[in-house]
């Protein structure tokens, strides 16, 4: 449909050389993107890319450290310089730490901090600051079911996803009057490298699927059509929102 269709348009994709960003990645593709993937691991970053050329996709490679605001900075605006517009942006990268709040090393605070809230400040207003000037741009940011909800032992983490859920309404209200939409995508529990640990708990998948109403684990596919809808036209008028993706888990006792 014309309304979905990513044809002409460039996606940057944090964190996306495995897990939920790659297959973002490869679901904008999909609807007609050209693609940007980014990592900090440049020969994973290769791969994933080779991956998807092999399946016809236009992609190309940008390494830098999202927790780098300079860096960050610097990488974005020579892309722009030289490769032309990010029309789409999907801030992925994110990191997990389990261990008891009152154990919990503040180092590791700062960390998950940087990680997975200071890199959407320093990418998305990278990105946006030449959005801005071309009066359109769509930003993705990834929140997490932990948007809503607490679990034991990863309270920062749910700290840090709350965080983004409301940077992305602060994004929306300052920048929609520019042309830009900037929504977010709150991921229930999926099979991903970062629950490898809750994947493989016998005990807790047996917990998940009594708590969910879906009765499973989310597959990273099933996110696709989130991402793509509020990068298309289709979500023209969606500013500020969070797309829970979860199964059912967030509507359910």
């Amino acid at each position: 449909m014309q309304l979905f269709d990513l044809s002409g348009r460039r996606a940057l994709v944090t964190g996306s050389s495995m897990g939920i960003g790659r297959a973002l990645a490869e679901g904008l593709a999909q609807a007609g993107a050209s693609l940007v993937l980014n990592a900090r691991n440049a020969d994973r970053l290769g791969e994933a890319a080779d991956a998807l050329r092999a399946q016809g996709h236009t992609v190309e490679t940008l390494v830098f450290d999202v927790t780098d605001a300079e860096g960050v900075r610097t990488a974005i605006d020579g892309f722009e310089a030289a490769h032309g517009a990010i029309d789409i942006l999907v801030n992925n990268a994110g990191m997990q730490h389990r261990t008891p709040l009152e154990d919990f090393p503040a180092d590791a605070f700062d960390t998950l901090m940087r990680t997975n809230v200071n890199s959407v400040f320093y990418v998305g207003q990278a990105v946006a600051r030449h959005m801005i000037g071309r009066k359109r741009g769509k930003i993705i940011n990834i929140a997490s079911v932990q948007t809503a909800l607490a679990r034991p032992g990863i309270a920062p983490y749910t700290t840090s996803k709350g965080a983004v859920a409301n940077l992305t309404k602060g994004m929306a209200t300052d920048w929609a009057k520019y042309g830009l939409n900037c929504n977010a995508i709150a991921p229930g529990y999926f099979d991903t490298p970062l629950n490898k640990a809750l994947v493989e708990d016998p005990e807790f998948c047996a917990w998940l699927e009594k708590r969910t109403p879906a009765g499973r684990w989310g597959q990273v596919e099933e996110l696709v059509g989130a991402c793509v809808f509020l990068a298309s036209d289709g979500a023209s008028f969606v500013n500020g929102h969070t797309l829970f993706v979860d199964g059912g888990i967030t509507a359910s006792l």
